[in-house]
């Protein structure tokens, strides 16, 4: 831009956002590790199946609390997979996602200190649980924890700005 041409002013139609597509990628591989996670329990190898649960509450904590702009799968999506892709028809907002991602902690956090404290049947169950909601995701695009956080937003639960 020229000295003179003044800088655009993001306005209502550029509000920041998120490519809807991001959060549907990172299901996607959420899910194949939570199926794992599932996997390994059945099999036996619980503290395989525990270690794995560890790192996707931490992964949720992620997206949770830096966002899920800023989460490593919306990276790699960012980086390799959105460049070969027409442009979002529209964006996102990523305050549903960020929530969850929240949600997604809660119940793989569940399962880990349940699965700490000896109850080893919680993993698999944790992990099965956060599977369905992130193939929902994944595969038909509709995500529970987005539904939930608007639900909230409804009833005057969660304050929006």
């Amino acid at each position: 831009m020229s000295a003179t041409t003044p800088e655009p002013v993001a306005g209502p139609a550029q509000r920041a956002g998120i490519d809807p597509r991001g959060p549907r990628f990172s299901a996607a591989i959420t899910s194949v590790l939570l199926l794992a996670v599932v996997v390994l329990a059945v099999g036996g190898l619980d503290a395989a199946a525990l270690a794995l649960l560890v790192l996707l509450a931490l992964l949720f904590a992620w997206g949770a609390f830096a966002g899920v702009a800023r989460h490593p799968f919306g990276l790699l999506y960012r980086g390799f997979v959105r460049p070969r892709l027409a442009p979002p028809d529209e964006l996102e907002d990523p305050r549903p996602p960020t929530f969850a991602q929240l949600v997604g902690l809660v119940v793989t956090a569940t399962g880990v200190v349940l699965g700490l404290l000896g109850i080893g049947v919680a993993v698999p169950i944790a992990a099965a649980a956060a599977f369905f909601a992130a193939f929902l995701n994944a595969a038909f695009g509709y995500c529970l924890g987005c539904r939930l956080y608007l639900l909230l937003v409804r009833a005057r639960v969660i304050r929006t700005a």
